[in-house]
């Protein structure tokens, strides 16, 4: 997800703070949504070895399922995102998503 730990005295109200048999030990940063999405986008790149726009369409459609599982569609602009990163329209993510649906 591209969270960040820190020190428990540094965290903030949106952070998540962990601990272990009764004391504070680390602070968590968990990026904002639309953060994450890119982060995922890259992690899926760097899994695949070349840019996700490269893929076929089988693989492009695997990689929506993947994210459709992650909740990117719910980010707002997730769709332009993803469509970007997959050279492809929003009505090609549409179908894609569409198309899980009907099964």
């Amino acid at each position: 997800m591209g969270g960040e730990l820190l020190p428990p005295g540094e965290a903030g109200p949106d952070d998540v703070v962990l601990a272990w048999e009764g004391a504070e030990v680390v602070a968590v940063r968990l990026p904002q949504l639309g953060e994450s999405l890119d982060h995922i986008l890259t992690v899926l790149e760097r899994r695949e070895g070349r840019p996700l726009a490269g893929l076929d369409r089988k693989a492009k459609q695997e990689i929506v399922r993947t994210l459709e599982a992650r909740g990117a569609f719910a980010v707002r602009h997730g769709v332009e995102t993803v469509a970007g990163a997959l050279g492809v329209s929003r009505f090609t993510i549409y179908n894609y998503l569409n198309r899980e649906k009907g099964r």
